[in-house]
């Protein structure tokens, strides 16, 4: 066992509370990393208020990067001193793994959300008690994380951790929808709802195949600002008018929009603003939403639903690291950074919205 740091969530909606705690060893296909960044997602957040109260005390965290410290004896793909992003863990075998869509794998609740291992294991323990981790099968809120082989992409050893982090997930959902889902070709009017983390990955990805315009919709001032400076053409504040507002920038409707929002009016304001047979794309866990029904088919409209992105993260991190290089993804416009111990001013940043992502840091 090995004594590391975590921010502990000891029942649901309690706050993060770092903490001594032990952690194992990997085993035959796990990595164990030691962390020296890891970003906080809306995810973490979400969970840590809803989690089941039998799977708590809970470590989350699931965008980490780091360093590889040890691996297990059927590690094949990455060795110790390898940078890594660590991102959600899959089986590998099932028939959505076998087509690349990982994501979508029949095993993902128990890798990545039974807090623990998909066996009902986990590698924490506090107090000599069982801890529950596991979350994206990584738990990267600590100093060390022993990670599920498929969740460790190896990245060059010169990018800074804080933008490795991002990637993992906020950083290849939105990238994802654009590249791998709706394929956009170049001047394909693009809309985003939503300049978060996810929302800015998404135009970013736009911006870079050349869609034309892409627009952002956001009620925060300095994000709407930060849209326009990563190639936005324009960005708008949700309210009354929005929808002609879009329709008249996209010269009669969006070929495309990507939701972040998952915010019913926000939903109806993008079936508005698209075009005949034009594609929304949702990305936010919301809750119910109606729509009438024969608007849609009259006016054609495809809805994709995305998880993650529908990536590959061994193939499409890589892509966006060289996105990245290339000065076509700059996800570190939208870092702010805190020490790992301030976790808490990092949430209450996320919540208020003065950081779009941040990311906590290990000395």
């Amino acid at each position: 066992m090995r004594r590391v740091r975590a921010a502990v969530t000891q029942a649901p909606g309690a706050p993060f509370t770092v903490r001594d705690v032990e952690l194992e060893d990997p085993r035959p296909r796990e990595v164990l990393v030691r962390m020296t960044a890891v970003g906080v997602c809306h995810t973490d957040l979400g969970m840590q208020a809803t989690w089941p109260r039998q799977l708590t005390p809970m470590v989350f965290g699931h965008e980490g990067a780091g360093r590889v410290e040890a691996v297990g004896a059927e590690v094949t793909g990455v060795a110790p001193g390898d940078h890594v992003c660590l991102t959600f863990a899959s089986c590998g075998a099932c028939r959505q793994c076998a087509a690349g869509h990982p994501a979508y794998c029949r095993a993902a609740r128990a890798l990545n959300f039974s807090g623990g291992r998909g066996d009902g294991t986990t590698a924490l323990q506090i107090d000599g008690a069982p801890l529950h981790g596991g979350f994206f099968g990584q738990s990267s809120f600590a100093t060390y994380a022993v990670v599920h082989e498929r969740g460790v992409v190896k990245v060059p050893s010169g990018l800074p951790a804080a933008v490795t982090a991002p990637l993992g997930c906020g950083g290849q959902t939105g990238a994802g929808t654009v590249l791998n889902r709706l394929r956009p070709e170049p001047g394909t009017s693009l809309v985003v709802l939503g300049a978060g983390g996810v929302g800015l990955s998404a135009l970013m990805a736009a911006v870079a195949v050349g869609c034309d315009p892409v627009v952002a919709v956001d009620p925060g001032a300095s994000r709407r600002a930060l849209a326009v400076e990563l190639g936005a053409k324009a960005a708008l504040a949700p309210g009354d008018g929005l929808v002609a507002a879009l329709r008249d920038l996209t010269s009669g409707g969006a070929h495309q929009v990507v939701d972040t929002t998952g915010r019913p009016e926000m939903l109806h304001h993008a079936v508005g603003a698209l075009r005949p047979r034009g594609e929304l794309a949702l990305l936010a866990l919301g809750g119910e939403v109606t729509f009438d029904v024969k608007s849609l088919i009259a006016k054609g409209v495809r809805v994709h639903g995305v998880i993650e992105g529908d990536s590959d993260p061994a193939r499409f991190i890589p892509e966006l690291v060289a996105l990245h290089r290339r000065g076509l993804f700059p996800v570190d416009q939208l870092v702010t950074t805190f020490p790992f111990e301030d976790i808490d001013a990092a949430v209450t940043a996320m919540r208020d919205g003065s950081a779009v992502k941040p990311v906590l840091t290990f000395t």
